[in-house]
């Protein structure tokens, strides 16, 4: 049972935002991972633009940007230009590669953790699991005004992470292989106690105390390691959106962001938004959606997708065309439907991150791969809000 669109009387609240951005570093021969994130990390803080939005990572060849919140998309689009051009620059200084993937091309047998406690307690109660845990994320924060408010989020989405999932796909690629499936992050994530869909929950009392109840088991060393693709920030009045893979450009990640903020708005402005958005979730049993969301993470939006609004498979382009329909008020109210346009437009012709790297890899192997992210890191646009969309459609607290 899709969300319905709110009514045409009533107001659209735009929420504010945030993005979380992992960047790996890459050795420029092999693509096999860098150790050099703690001295990027250094540097960047050393740069009063960068100093409170510069976090380390779990592993040693990372660094991550924790965005400031942002009320407009072009606001967001000159934060992340600007961070992506500083990594690339000390990236060469480094004389290594910087690329924004969801799993590096090729890598070691067990990767370099960061010197930070957590990291290493997490590390000695996994084990074995850490040695394919090289993936890197997108993170979109949308602001709410309460938790009771998030949950409605939760149960709202979790119809649509396949969809999600499946527009976000950035990780083909491992070991040297191509894996066949266009977002290997996501396979590989299944192996924690707490991934993919989250189940639904009745409210906030439930969300937490059922939080709560897992710290201790099966490597919760806190709430921290809650996986799920989605999830209620416990430091920020934020629902945390995880599904996505590292994307290669700045204006993908947009898209991402630009679409998680108009479904928050939607799911809490539909008439009576906390039976509907259970209502949704209960018409895709979470048997349904685990099998969705592997079968979104082999094909991405080469083929079909979970289309909720059917409860079936649906050619993939079609389905993402359908939500962008569903948000369309809100996106007007934001500002971003013209450039949600276009963006959904080029992602139909470029591919998504998958398709790209898997086209690189082929045509070019390793160093095809390489100029590939190369390029990508630095590309940009004039600007996230053009006059008009060139298809129509149907064809300062830091967030962490």
């Amino acid at each position: 049972m899709p969300l319905g669109r709110p009514e045409a009387t009533k107001e659209v609240t735009v929420a504010t935002f945030g993005i979380e951005e992992e960047f790996q570093f890459l050795d420029p021969v092999t693509l096999r991972p860098a150790d050099v994130g703690p001295q990027v990390y250094d540097r960047l803080r050393a740069m009063p633009q960068w100093h409170d939005v510069t976090h380390p990572e779990f592993l040693a060849s990372q660094v991550e940007h924790a965005s400031t919140v942002f009320d407009r998309m072009d606001d967001a689009r000159r934060a992340l230009v600007g961070f992506r051009a500083a990594v690339a620059d000390l990236a060469a200084e480094f004389g290594v590669v910087v690329a924004s993937v969801g799993t590096p091309p090729d890598t070691t047998s067990f990767p370099s953790i960061t010197q930070v406690d957590r990291y290493q307690r997490i590390v000695s109660t996994m084990d074995g699991v850490i040695a394919d845990h090289q993936v890197s994320g997108l993170h979109v924060h949308v602001g709410i005004p309460s938790r009771e408010a998030g949950v409605i989020v939760l149960n709202a989405v979790r119809p649509w992470l396949p969809l999600l999932t499946a527009m976000s796909a950035n990780s083909p690629l491992w070991r040297g292989q191509d894996t066949g499936h266009d977002s290997w992050r996501t396979v590989l994530l299944r192996r924690w106690t707490t991934s993919g869909c989250p189940p639904a929950f009745v409210d906030a009392a439930d969300y937490d105390r059922r939080i709560k109840r897992l710290l201790g088991i099966g490597g919760t060393v806190d709430l921290g390691v809650i996986m799920w693709d989605v999830r209620l920030s416990e430091h920020l009045p934020t629902v945390e959106f995880r599904m996505a893979d590292a994307q290669l450009d700045a204006h993908t990640t947009l898209l991402v962001a630009a679409l998680c903020r108009a479904f928050v708005t939607h799911s809490l402005s539909v008439p009576a938004a906390q039976s509907t958005a259970v209502a949704a979730s209960a018409a895709v049993p979470s048997e349904l959606l685990s099998a969705a969301l592997l079968h979104s993470a082999h094909h991405g939006m080469r083929h079909h997708v979970f289309d909720p609004v059917i409860g079936a498979l649906a050619p993939a382009h079609d389905c993402l065309s359908g939500l962008v329909r569903m948000l369309e008020a809100e996106l007007v109210e934001s500002g971003d439907v013209a450039p949600v346009r276009d963006a959904v437009a080029r992602l139909a012709v470029d591919g998504t991150g998958a398709e790209r790297q898997r086209a690189a890899f082929r045509h070019g192997g390793i160093q095809g791969v390489r100029r590939t992210l190369s390029t990508s890191i630095t590309s940009t646009r004039a600007t996230w809000a053009p006059a008009e969309a060139t298809v129509p459609l149907g064809a300062d607290t830091v967030m962490r």
